[in-house]
Order: C-alpha cells, then sequence, then structure tokens
C-alpha cells in the first residue's frame, strides 16, 4: 500500500509540471529512441559521423532542459501565465527545430548551415532560424524573470536563478558559431550528392574528425563545448542544492540554509568559470583535449580558488556563532 501511494503521489507531482513541455520532453524521447536504433542500423554517414548523431544529441539535450523547464515553471508564482506562455513558446518550437534537424538527417543531408536551393531545405531553414530565435527569447525572459521571485529555499533558488542565465549566455554564444566560415563551401550529402554550406562549427579548422557522439573538434577550437557546459549548468547547479539538501539530515554543518546557499554559489562559481575557460579557449582556435599552458594555468586557478572558496565557507559554518545560529533553527 505503501509503494502504491507512493507511486501515485509521484505520478501527481509530474502531472502538475508543465504540460506542454513534458509533451515535448515525450517526442524528444522517441527521438532519442529512433536516433539510437539509426545509429545500430543505418549505415548512413555526414562527414565521417552517422547521420543520426546530430538528432540524438539534440534529443538527449532536449529531454533534460525541457524537463527542468517543466519542473520548474510551475513553482513559480509571479506571473505565472505569462511563464506558461513562454514555456509553450519553448516547447513549440523545440518540437519544430528538433524535427527539422531529424527531417533533415533522415534525408540524408545537412540541417545547420545548408543553403541548398531545394524547395524544402530554403522553407525548412527560414522555420528553424526563427525557432532559434524564439527558444533564446522565451529563455531570457524566463531569466529576467527569475531574477525577481523564489523558487524555494535560497540555495535552489540560487542556482535555478545563476543556471538558467548561464544558459542564456550560452545560447547567445551559440551567434557565433559558423560566424569563423562564411565562405561557401561544397560538402557531400549521405548519398554523395554536392551540399552547398556557409559556416562550420569549427574555429580555424574545417568541421568533420571530431570526437565520438560529439563531433567536437580535436584539432581545433569548437564553440559547441561552451555551448553544451552553459546550456546544462542550470541541471549542475540545480542538483547541487537538491543534494546539499538531502545530505542535511545527516551532516549538520549543512543544516544551515545559509551555508548550502554558500557551496551551491561556489559551485555555479567554478562551473561558470569553466564554462568561460572553454570559451576564450574555442575562440583562440583550440581543441578541447588540446589544451595550452594558459588554459591549463586557468584551470588549476579555477580549481584552487573553488577549494579554497568552499573550505572558508565550510569554516565559516564550523564557527560558534554558525552553531547558535543553526541551532535557532526551527526543526
Amino acid at each position: 500500500m505503501s509503494q502504491l501511494a507512493d507511486t501515485a503521489s509521484i505520478t501527481a507531482h509530474v502531472r502538475s509540471w508543465h504540460r506542454p513541455l513534458m509533451i515535448m520532453v515525450a517526442a524528444m524521447a522517441v527521438l532519442v529512441v529512433v536516433a539510437s536504433v539509426g545509429l545500430l542500423v543505418d549505415g548512413r554517414e555526414l562527414m565521417a559521423q552517422s547521420i543520426w548523431s546530430k538528432p540524438l544529441k539534440f534529443g538527449v539535450s532536449f529531454v533534460i532542459y525541457g524537463a527542468t523547464l517543466a519542473w520548474l515553471l510551475p513553482k513559480l508564482r509571479r506571473a505565472r501565465r505569462t511563464m506558461w506562455t513562454l514555456g509553450t513558446v519553448f516547447a513549440v518550437m523545440g518540437v519544430v527545430d528538433v524535427g527539422f534537424i531529424a527531417v533533415q538527417a533522415a534525408r540524408g543531408t545537412y540541417s545547420h548551415f545548408n543553403t541548398n536551393t531545394d524547395v524544402f531545405n530554403q522553407i525548412g531553414q527560414v522555420v528553424f532560424s526563427s525557432g532559434v530565435v524564439a527558444l533564446f527569447g522565451a529563455n531570457l525572459l524566463i531569466a529576467v524573470m527569475m531574477l525577481f521571485q523564489r523558487v524555494g529555499e535560497a540555495a535552489l533558488t540560487l542556482a535555478f536563478r545563476a543556471g538558467i542565465v548561464v544558459a542564456v549566455i550560452g545560447m547567445g554564444l551559440a551567434s557565433f558559431i559558423g560566424g569563423s566560415a562564411t565562405t561557401a563551401r561544397t560538402a557531400q550529402d549521405a548519398y554523395g550528392n554536392p551540399v552547398t554550406l556557409v559556416g562550420q562549427h569549427g574555429v580555424g579548422v574545417p568541421d568533420g574528425g571530431g570526437m565520438p557522439i560529439t563531433n567536437w573538434s580535436t584539432v581545433g577550437g569548437d564553440l559547441r563545448v561552451p555551448h553544451f557546459i552553459s546550456l546544462h549548468s542550470v541541471q549542475v547547479f540545480a542538483l547541487t542544492a537538491l543534494v546539499l539538501a538531502a545530505l542535511a539530515a545527516r551532516i549538520g554543518l549543512l543544516r544551515s540554509e545559509r551555508v548550502r546557499a554558500q557551496l551551491t554559489g561556489v559551485v555555479i562559481l567554478g562551473y561558470t568559470a569553466v564554462f568561460v575557460i572553454t570559451a576564450w579557449q574555442a575562440l583562440r582556435g583550440q581543441s578541447l583535449v588540446h589544451p595550452d599552458a594558459a588554459t591549463w594555468t586557468a584551470l588549476v586557478v579555477t580549481v584552487v580558488v573553488t577549494a579554497l572558496l568552499a573550505t572558508l565557507a565550510i569554516a565559516a559554518a564550523r564557527s560558534p556563532r554558525s552553531h547558535r545560529e543553526t541551532a535557532q533553527l526551527p526543526t
């Protein structure tokens, strides 16, 4: 009976999430399954990568991000109708944009940078570009409105505010992707037919020959790396806050909401620094897997500063004053 009650409670909770976003998440989950099967049974390739690798990546990313928004938006108490509308815009345009990517993959051709003059591609590219702008705009407005309301305790509120802001910055960074190559070049689709491309993911190097699955460049800069890191910052930050809250029942130092917020803030600063470093690295035309001395130095400084700030937060929590404040909290 207890297990049934718990299941019913979880089901009811999920049903309270933003429904259009959850429909989008379900559609993306189906795409993930289809693309995964495609990786195994479809031998067609674009630039030495399965045609289904890009739909798979986008499907997984939108499942994670969409579910996070679906859970978050109903928790907000101000401008609820506006937030619901923004979530719906994100859901609709997410399906449209990722749907276009999937259809182009099934056709054995490119979704990004494709300037071929066939009618489907020309119309699709206009819709695709408009969808990117709508996704960015919806997230930007959600980020701004998040700054003026709380989600829950201080740590979780800080996590969502910072995560959405960093994600929006990462989406803005995507506008630089492709800008390093404005001259048209010819590539081959999965059937060997010529495709005219204007723009590329790499910085200073041509696309192709990247890492497995992600296809991030191993020989030059690639802005998809910081783009990915920023998009999923909200999940990392929120998970940090939730884990700290769960540990508070066993670890006395974490019973203070202020301490949990401080430690969450430390993770936010460290993660954001990594995002900035990878963006700086990519813009210099440097591959993620071949960092130079300057990149290593920045990473070491980030680790040391983050560890120092965490140590200071824990030391402050151990102080007699902090213990008195914790003792005064309601149980």
